[in-house]
C-alpha cells in the first residue's frame, strides 16, 4: 500500500469510528464547541488548535480539513463578513462536515462554510471536476494520459481550487505530516501561492527532533498514523522560510513528546508565519529603532537592526515592523519634513542620521509600565 492509499482508508476508517490513536490531547475553547454536533468533536484528529489564530473578517483556509470541526469554530470567529473553506481529500470525511452544513448555518446564522475536495499540496486542482472529466473522458491508454495532463493544466490555471491571493489565514491541524515526502515543498509553495499579501498562516502538526530513518518511513502504518511522515523541527521552519515567508515563528512547542519511536521524539508544534508585500520598496526617510533586548538581530530579508540605532528602512518594511507581529520590538520614526518617496536604493544596515528624523513622529507599542 502507497502513502496515499494508507491515508485514505486510515482516515475513512476514523470518519466512521473515533480513532484514538490518531489524537494528541489540545485544550480547545469550549465556548466555540458548543454549537458543534457530537460527532464532528469526536470524529477530529488533531494536534492543536489554529482556531485561536482566527481574526473577524478573514478567508481562513483549512487544510485537511476532516470533520469539519476547526472550520465551524473558526466560523464563529470571522464573522458575518469572513468565510471559510475547508480542503481535504477523503470522500467520508467530506460527507462528515457536509452532514451538518445546514444546521451549522442555522446556527451560525449565516452559511460561511464551504468544503472542497482537493490534495492539500496541489490546491489548484479541483479533483470533483477531474471525477467529472474522467466519466466522460475515461483513461485508457498514453494518450488519454496525456489528454489528462492537458486538461490538468488548464484547469490550474483557469479554474483553480483555490484562487491565487485569496486567504487571508491559512490553517492545518496535524494534516501536513500526511503529504508525501516529495510533495512537501510543493505543498508549502502552494501556500503561499493562495495567501494574499501580508496573509498569515498558523500550522499546527507533528514534528520530529532527529532525522527519521527510511525504515520508519517505508511503514504505512506510522505515516498514516502521523508519525513517520513529519517534518524534523527545523527543517519545517526552513522550508516556510525557503518558500518566501516573512517572520517565521515557532509558537507552540510542547515540552512532552506526543510519542516516542525507536529514540526519537515525535511532538506537536505551531509555526506562524506572514507572507510578505510584493509592492515596490519606497524610501521616504523613515527610520526603525529595534528596542532589545538582543545586541542585534537579522530579519527574513537581509535587514540588520543592532540595538538602539536608527536603522533606515523602505516604507514597507517600516510599516511591517510597526504594524505587524514585531510592533513591541520596534519604534518606528518619521521624518520631520515629508520627503517625496525614491526608489530603495540604500545598502541593509545603513543607519540614519538623527538629524534627518529629529522631530518626526514616534510610532511604537504603547507601554503600560511608562510613568510619562
Amino acid at each position: 500500500m502507497n502513502v496515499k492509499s494508507a491515508v485514505l482508508e486510515r482516515y475513512s476508517e476514523g470518519a466512521n469510528e473515533r480513532q484514538e490513536s490518531l489524537c494528541c490531547p489540545v485544550d480547545y475553547d469550549a465556548s466555540l464547541l458548543k454549537l458543534l454536533p457530537q460527532e464532528i468533536i469526536e470524529k477530529d484528529y488533531g494536534c492543536g488548535d489554529p482556531s485561536r489564530y482566527v481574526q473577524e473578517g478573514d478567508v481562513v483556509l483549512d487544510l485537511g480539513s476532516g470533520s469539519g470541526k476547526i472550520c465551524y469554530m473558526a466560523a464563529q470567529l470571522v464573522g458575518d463578513k469572513g468565510k471559510v473553506i475547508g480542503v481535504d481529500m477523503n470522500d467520508d470525511m467530506l460527507a462528515l462536515a457536509r452532514k451538518y452544513q445546514d444546521e451549522m448555518a442555522t446556527k451560525l446564522r449565516g452559511d460561511r462554510v464551504e468544503f472542497r475536495k482537493g490534495h492539500i499540496q496541489d490546491l489548484a486542482l479541483d479533483l470533483v471536476l477531474m471525477d467529472e472529466w474522467l466519466a466522460e473522458h475515461p483513461v485508457k491508454d498514453v494518450e488519454g494520459a496525456h489528454q489528462l495532463e492537458v486538461w490538468q493544466a488548464e484547469q490550474r490555471k483557469n479554474r483553480p481550487l483555490v484562487a491565487d491571493n485569496s486567504i487571508d489565514l491559512v490553517i492545518s491541524n496535524c494534516v501536513l505530516n500526511l503529504v508525501g515526502e516529495q510533495q512537501k515543498r510543493q505543498l508549502v509553495s502552494e501556500i503561499f501561492r493562495v495567501l494574499k499579501p501580508g496573509g498569515r498562516i498558523a500550522i499546527s502538526d507533528i514534528v520530529s527532533d532527529e532525522p527519521i530513518p527510511e525504515h520508519l518511513k517505508a511503514d504505512d502504518e506510522l505515516w498514516s498514523g502521523c508519525i513517520s511522515g513529519a517534518f524534523e523541527e527545523e527543517e519545517m521552519l526552513n522550508a516556510f522560510h525557503d518558500a518566501g515567508f516573512l517572520s517565521v515563528n515557532l509558537d507552540k512547542w510542547d515540552a512532552k513528546p506526543w510519542q516516542v519511536v525507536e529514540g526519537i521524539e515525535f511532538r506537536s508544534v505551531t509555526v506562524t508565519a506572514v507572507k510578505g508585500s510584493d509592492e515596490a520598496c519606497l524610501d521616504v526617510g523613515q527610520a526603525v529603532i529595534y528596542k532589545g533586548p538582543f545586541r542585534t538581530v537579522f530579519d527574513d530579508e537581509g535587514h540588520e537592526f543592532p540595538r538602539g540605532a536608527r536603522m533606515a528602512v523602505c516604507e514597507r518594511t517600516f510599516r511591517y515592523l510597526t504594524e505587524g507581529p514585531h510592533k513591541n520590538d520596534f519604534i518606528g520614526i518619521t521624518p520631520a519634513e515629508e520627503r517625496e518617496a525614491v526608489t530603495w536604493c540604500t545598502p541593509a544596515g545603513t543607519k540614519r542620521p538623527a538629524s534627518e528624523t529629529k522631530g518626526g513622529l514616534h510610532k511604537q507599542a504603547a507601554d503600560k509600565t511608562s510613568c510619562c
